[in-house]
């Protein structure tokens, strides 16, 4: 598994992340803390740090705990965040903590904090979420033939005819006076 130097060049090598100047302060045992400096191009119109913000280091947080477990070829599944108070402070930290994992996937909880200058902490937002193993370099497009891993046969691809459909046809919709739009079989539209 990855320790917290590699989880940190990690990090370094996120360009997005480097330009809101995150660091990894935290991470093993199920655990990761994001934190930043609270700037005044990172806040939006009222004075108040970015939800956008918030969001960020609550989905990078996620994402770090369960590399904690996991390892470091992860994907967000995704996640969603509630935003608690406006976030004020000198720093944001974010924490999340795997509550359930996979052998490819992960869910995590995240706390996002704001500190103030003399160390009180607020809670601004919570965020849940999941990540799971990223798949290979490169995923084979609904075109190009690959194999089915469920079954473990060559999939022609899609661009290939499917039997008994490529002489069907469109199937046409009108507006019918119930507006369920149903088919018309083989009439021509119009």
């Amino acid at each position: 598994m990855l320790d917290v130097e590699a989880a940190r060049r990690g990090l370094a090598s996120q360009p997005f992340s480097r330009l809101l100047g995150a660091r990894l302060t935290e991470f093993g045992d199920g655990a990761a803390t994001l934190e930043l400096d609270v700037r005044e191009e990172l806040e939006q119109q009222n004075g108040y740090l970015h939800g956008g913000v918030l969001a960020y280091a609550a989905d990078n947080a996620l994402t770090f705990a369960a590399g904690t477990v996991l390892g470091p070829e992860l994907l967000t599944a995704g996640f969603t965040i509630d935003y608690l108070r406006p976030a004020v402070g000198a720093t944001l930290r974010a924490r999340a903590v795997v509550v359930q994992a996979g052998r490819s996937r992960a869910t995590c909880r995240c706390e996002v904090y704001t500190v103030d200058g003399s160390g009180a902490v607020t809670l601004c937002a919570a965020a849940q979420g999941s990540a799971r193993l990223a798949p290979g370099r490169q995923v084979p497009s609904r075109d190009e033939p690959h194999e089915n891993p469920f079954t473990r046969k060559e999939n022609p691809g899609q661009a290939a005819p499917r039997a008994g459909l490529e002489s069907a046809g469109p199937v046409h919709r009108s507006a019918e006076p119930d507006g369920r739009g149903a088919p018309r079989g083989d009439r021509p539209p119009g």
